[in-house]
């Protein structure tokens, strides 16, 4: 592009100082006023609030005792979410690509939020446009509009035409002059209307705000009715008013919301420790639910870039090549093969080099090319095509040195000895391309994207060593352990996909397939394929996108890893993509996982935190809906019944800490390898009702039994306290399985801080607790033994009860 050093200076550094910058709120995070809000202004803290100050006017303060619960949810969420902002925030600044510019006629490279109105931006293979433009310079510049449009087709870009922020260039190079930044651009504007955030979908959080807005419609009526029964059968305003308090107070699952932020929050600071940028919150959630994990060879299993092995002479005894035919069907004539195939007479490392100087922004392929033919003097190109991952071949017209294509042997070649060379050698892992000559002279155009119209005649092979990752085959073992399907898709030829799959003990990596020959038309049909093989060679970018929509069609929950513009496409419809630190800014642009350090052993720590978060998160919510049914039930018997609330709000705080609050919070962050199943709310739900009912009901049975008798009202509610206690604790023990040695732990403290409780009068006295008639204290032992063996038996027929 050094045309454009005369003729595009660009803004001077006045000129970009009054001009308007590229500022665009980051999708990683929210701002601070939001998690404020979020975490302060909540229903649940209004009517807790509201709850709080009956309390305090007509009850006694010990009852108040919940209300700082209000102040710790609050805190709690607003500092753990703080914590996981700044996280994010910091990786997403290392995330961010910069963007080359030219100003006073210098190149440089500027942060996205410094890209100003004005500003001559340059492109290159993999740029993601950050704003909207107009093109001045192109030297065969495609870019793939398709996140927008959804055409998967490259669109070739003229001087004079349109861009679009949220487009990425997939070949060529040029320039375009910023019309439109900031919340101006296009792709913003795009975004804003649909929502703040593209944000993947979170059946977990679905599922949690279904709970909420149900149980929110239920505390209406049914706190109605609690307040209407305890005034009426009350001669005591203070304890009808406490009564109803305790039993709407425990409908409300207060602690689930904030349990659910603080598991993500957490989970994104742990990954940020192992520089892995969520850019989406759920799709932590994305991650547990992995069952397919699709991986592109090239800069996944094999670290990125490569080294020039051999350059191979096709012909090296300098005999003539039979007459081959084209893919195209284009013979190639003996005479002028003959005339063309000497090797002394075939500039072979000039037109290397060449061809591998063309492009500003060199693949992998070009660079390794260059490192070892650093400069092709007197090659001028005219027309060119460049290097695109769907042509799979570049090529240009150097005038008086002839017209020249570098690719793939099977796109450039149809049988023959030189063919089947490649063949060879690339069925041990080799990457070949052929180096080949065009024997018509007027045989490329700028503006075609087809092969040369005239016979191509091959003159080398050109062969790459490609580096494995050391870390790649622990990290393929430790999915094929936990269940993880592996899919091996790559553009690269399939000989050499199979074998480097083979050597990293991938199970049918010998039985790989040629994309090229899958079906197109029938989606039924190649998802039957994919589910049966595991390597796919010469897959196109499409096809990458097809397989991804094909494997969703069969029930699967599909992440997607790449690091080029090839990849963007599937990233984007996958269920979960993740990019490579190393790969191009379209593709970490639209991925919502970026493993920053490009380590592809950090997958199973990223795959290991999804399951941890949604499996504990689904531990918690059984806890919290639990006490959310036995309040719901106590309250509608209670209410009809017309009789006091078996406890009271401080009794309520006290169990609902220890087998609940306490242990979520351990439970919330505890590690765990169970991967996470579809049906959240069912299995929740299947659960937590039958054992609130059995829980409200043995504690119901509990304080009538001893209300009967002569014991004072203070001893009845004790006996409710305790088989409110031993029921919930079982749950708990029930929740917590498999009991490992900290899970025993914790379930057997829990059940010591209660009899300490029960035992220190202090205690005792603040959360008036008075066991004082065995009798009452026995019965409501033996009720919850047997409550607690029923809740075992119906969660077990539910088909929810761990091993």
């Amino acid at each position: 592009m050094d045309g454009l050093t005369l003729t595009a200076p660009g803004l001077t550094s006045a000129q970009v100082a009054g001009a308007k910058a590229n500022h665009v709120p980051r999708r990683s995070s929210r701002s601070l006023s939001a998690i404020l809000r979020a975490n302060v202004f909540t229903l649940f803290n209004l009517v807790i609030g509201v709850l709080w100050a009956l309390i305090l006017i007509f009850g006694e303060w010990q009852d108040g005792a919940f209300g700082l619960v209000i102040v710790a949810n609050a805190l709690i969420g607003i500092i753990q979410e703080v914590r996981a902002k700044r996280t994010l925030d910091k990786l997403a600044v290392i995330n961010e690509a910069p963007v080359r510019v030219r100003r006073d006629g210098v190149e440089r490279q500027v942060s996205p939020r410094d890209v100003v109105l004005g500003d001559l931006i340059l492109l290159g293979p993999g740029d993601r446009l950050l704003v909207d433009g107009e093109v001045i310079h192109a030297e065969g510049l495609e870019v793939d509009e398709s996140l927008l449009t959804g055409e998967a087709d490259p669109v070739h870009k003229q001087p004079g035409e349109q861009v679009l922020s949220g487009s990425f260039a997939v070949a060529g190079s040029g320039a375009f002059v910023a019309t439109k930044v900031g919340t101006d651009a296009y792709a913003v504007r795009l975004a804003e209307e649909a929502s703040r955030f593209h944000l993947a979908h979170s059946e977990l959080r679905a599922g949690v705000a279904n709970f909420i807005k149900y149980i929110t419609w239920l505390v209406i009526p049914i706190g109605a009715l609690l307040i209407y029964s305890q005034l009426r059968n009350s001669a005591d305003l203070g304890t009808a008013i406490t009564g109803a308090v305790a039993g709407i107070v425990t409908m409300i699952p207060e602690g689930l919301v904030l349990t659910t932020s603080i598991a993500f929050a957490v989970g994104v600071v742990r990954l940020g420790r192992r520089r892995c940028l969520v850019q989406e919150l759920p799709a932590i959630e994305g991650l547990a639910r992995v069952d397919v994990l699709c991986l592109d060879k090239t800069g996944t299993l094999t670290a990125a870039g490569m080294d020039l092995d051999q350059v191979l002479p096709a012909h090296p005894d300098g005999s003539a090549p039979a007459a081959l035919p084209r893919p195209d069907g284009h013979p190639i004539d003996p005479a002028l093969a003959a005339a063309l195939a000497k090797p002394d007479g075939q500039p072979i490392d000039a037109a290397l080099a060449a061809l591998a100087h063309l492009d500003s922004r060199p693949n992998a392929t070009a660079e390794a090319i260059r490192a070892a033919h650093p400069s092709a003097d007197g090659w001028t190109a005219g027309a060119t095509v460049p290097f695109s991952s769907a042509r799979k071949w570049s090529g240009a017209d150097f005038g008086e040195h002839g017209t020249w294509v570098l690719g793939a042997p099977d796109v450039l070649l149809q049988g023959g000895d030189c063919y089947d060379r490649a063949a060879e050698l690339a069925a041990t892992g080799t990457r070949v391309l052929v180096l080949c000559r065009a024997t018509d002279p007027a045989a490329l155009t700028d503006t075609a994207s087809t092969l040369p119209a005239g016979p191509l005649l091959p003159v080398a092979l050109v062969t790459f060593k490609q580096r494995i990752r050391p870390d790649a085959r622990d990290t393929l073992r430790y999915f094929a352990q936990q269940n993880v399907n592996l899919k091996i898709i790559s553009g690269d030829n399939t000989q050499a996909v199979s074998a480097i799959a083979t050597g990293l003990g991938i199970p049918g990596g010998e039985r790989a397939i040629d994309a090229r020959t899958l079906p197109h038309d029938d989606p039924d049909k190649l998802g039957e394929i994919l589910d049966s093989h595991t390597v796919f060679g010469r897959v196109t970018p499409r096809q990458k996108r097809e397989f991804v929509t094909a494997l969703q069609s069969r029930g699967h929950t599909v992440a997607m890893t790449g690091d080029g513009v090839n990849d963007v496409l599937a990233l984007k419809d996958a269920d979960l993509g993740i990019a490579m630190g190393a790969g191009s800014p379209a593709t970490k642009a639209v991925a919502q996982v970026v493993l920053l350090d490009d380590k592809f052993a950090t997958l199973p720590h990223v795959v290991g935190e999804g399951r941890r978060v949604l499996a504990n998160i689904e531990r918690v919510a059984n806890l919290f809906l639990t006490k959310t049914f036995y309040a719901i039930v106590l309250s509608l018997l209670v209410g009809v019944a017309g009789v006091a609330f078996p406890f009271a709000p401080r009794h309520s705080t006290l169990t609902n800490a220890l087998v609940i609050g306490i242990p979520a919070f351990f439970l919330a962050l505890a590690p765990t390898l169970e991967r996470a199943e579809p049906g959240f709310v069912p299995r929740v739900l299947r659960f937590a009702v039958p054992a609130g009912v059995l829980c409200a009901l043995a504690v119901l049975l509990s304080f009538w039994a001893a209300h009967n008798g002569a014991s004072s009202l203070l001893e009845d509610q004790t006996a409710a306290v305790i088989t409110l206690f031993l029921t919930t604790w079982w749950v708990l023990v029930l929740t917590a399985r498999p009991l490992n040695w900290w899970r025993a732990a914790m379930v057997a403290a829990m059940a010591v801080l209660f009899c300490v409780g029960l035992s220190l009068p202090f205690i005792r006295e603040f959360f008036a607790l008075e066991p004082g008639d065995p009798s009452n204290d026995l019965i409501a032992v033996g009720i919850s033994v047997v409550a607690a063996f029923l809740i075992s038996v119906s969660v077990k027929l539910a088909g929810t009860l761990r091993p």
